[in-house]
């Protein structure tokens, strides 16, 4: 019986050297494995970083395009509503009175009074012959100035 402990023992022992010779961990590595572990991991990271970077730089790009077009859009549209102004201010009968032209993406609105019904008439056609309108909502009421 005494040998039978024996071989038990032994045959334990070997199993338990055997698995931790296959198991074994991170502190047991070579000083060459863990330096590749650490350039995989860095290289890895860095790879995210400039994924990361593209993606930032085009929506900051995207996003500088669009104030671009909404500037470039109000400065057009404060254009048209000078224009449309100083085209009213030749007008015999609507130069004396005040007219308020507001501009939006080209759509004109006209608020205010207008003499006659044929000065609210033109007003609206005066508006239309200028460059970038592509609209007059003529809400000009006929009656004496306020």
């Amino acid at each position: 019986m005494n040998a039978f402990k024996t071989t038990t023992t032994v045959a334990a022992l070997a199993a338990v050297f055997a698995l931790s010779a296959c198991d074994r961990n991170a502190d047991e590595r070579t000083a060459g494995e863990r330096l590749d572990g650490a350039v995989a991991n860095a290289e890895q990271r860095a790879d995210e970083a400039k994924s990361d970077v593209r993606r930032e730089t085009a929506e900051a790009k995207s996003d500088i395009a669009t104030a671009a077009n909404q500037a470039g859009d109000k400065m057009k549209d404060a254009a048209i509503t000078t224009k449309v102004n100083a085209e009213l201010a030749r007008d015999n009968d609507l130069s004396a009175i005040k007219i308020n032209v507001d501009t939006a993406a080209g759509h004109v609105v006209l608020r205010g009074t207008a003499p006659n019904d044929a000065a609210r008439d033109r007003a609206t056609t005066i508006a239309q012959r200028v460059d970038g309108v592509l609209s007059v909502d003529n809400q000009l009421t006929v009656g004496q100035q306020g």
